[in-house]
């Protein structure tokens, strides 16, 4: 009974008699119960009270009863619906079930009939909300959890760009400022927010590979020879191999691992050009380049910002995307 007494249904029909049928044969069973003749009663109906069930006539005149049930599922999905159709309307019973109806009656009513199917959608209702309730929960949960992984993860790729600088003093906040200019460019480009998270994390450890190179080739102050650069270019690789027990995202390793490629398909390790570098690595690449420009390096001087955004411009389409530093050359 309090099942009952706390589910309220509203009556839509512009019958009279069928209207004030159910009103009376339902309210005696104990549900709290509403009637209206047409279809704009009852959408004001629905604006100030909380229905469980809607019984609704798919035949009356004005705005049908099956133009109304899209508008009312919409608008209010919980709501569970019945519609009664005319003797010989099984088809607009059908049609209604289609539309998202729960149940149809056919007409003449029957008083014990439309109870066990008021009874029965009700229940199926109140398992339908428990089951979204359920599912919700379970929803929040795992975000929970994935966010609080996500900050582990965050935290650990960290640490590990911090112990990269640690050895290269010339890098000192490289990684993190890497990330931000990556990130500002990506928002700009209006990458969704998962892109835009996961180029953050490969700017972090973009250069994590470093810590496989000889500090006598990162901080020799001259020229490298060919082989100590062609020592030095295998970071990319070697912070791929580091990554990868780590980070169980390809985007993000593809990232780290190609972000010395160059636009035209000069740079390495792979060759890659245009379109066939991930558009995270030419994001980094830029941001990269720049702020290695601007910073003091054992080999020359930090070049100022004039000269920096020149030396992009230049080299758009050559070593960068041009659509990337079209945008980091606004900032």
């Amino acid at each position: 009974m309090m099942v009952k007494k706390q589910s309220k249904i509203l009556i839509v029909d512009n019958d009279d008699a069928d209207r004030n049928l159910l009103y009376d044969n339902l309210a005696s069973e104990g549900y709290q119960c509403y009637k209206v003749s047409d279809a704009r009663g009852s959408l004001d109906d629905f604006k100030n009270k909380e229905i469980d069930l809607v019984i609704l006539g798919v035949d009356m005149s004005g705005i049908s009863g099956v133009r109304l049930l899209p508008k009312l599922k919409a608008s209010y999905p919980d709501t569970a619906i019945i519609t009664t159709t005319p003797i010989g309307g099984t088809y607009l019973g059908i049609e209604s079930l289609k539309l998202g109806a729960h149940e149809y009656v056919t007409k003449p009513l029957i008083s014990q009939e439309v109870s066990r199917v008021v009874s029965r959608t009700l229940e199926k209702r109140r398992l339908e909300f428990i089951t979204k309730q359920y599912e919700q929960c379970l929803k929040d949960t795992i975000k929970e959890q994935t966010e609080k992984l996500r900050d582990a993860f965050i935290q650990a790729i960290t640490a590990l760009s911090l112990a990269l600088e640690a050895k290269d003093r010339y890098t000192s906040g490289h990684s993190q400022r890497v990330a931000k200019s990556s990130t500002a460019i990506a928002k700009d480009m209006c990458l969704s927010h998962e892109s835009i998270d996961k180029i953050y994390s490969a700017g972090l450890v973009h250069d994590i590979g470093k810590i496989g190179v000889s500090e006598l080739v990162l901080n020799k102050p001259g020229s490298l020879t060919f082989e100590e650069s062609q020592h030095i270019q295998s970071h990319p690789e070697i912070g791929e191999h580091i990554l990868a027990p780590i980070i169980n995202d390809t985007e993000i390793l593809k990232m780290v691992s190609h972000h010395h490629e160059r636009y035209n398909g000069t740079g390495y390790p792979d060759q890659l050009k245009n379109i066939e570098i991930p558009l995270g690595a030419r994001i980094l690449a830029v941001a990269d380049a720049y702020d290695a420009m601007i910073s003091e390096r054992p080999y020359r001087k930090a070049m100022n910002k004039q000269v920096a955004y020149a030396e992009l411009e230049q080299n758009k389409g050559i070593q960068f995307d041009p659509e990337v530093v079209k945008i980091f050359l606004t900032y």
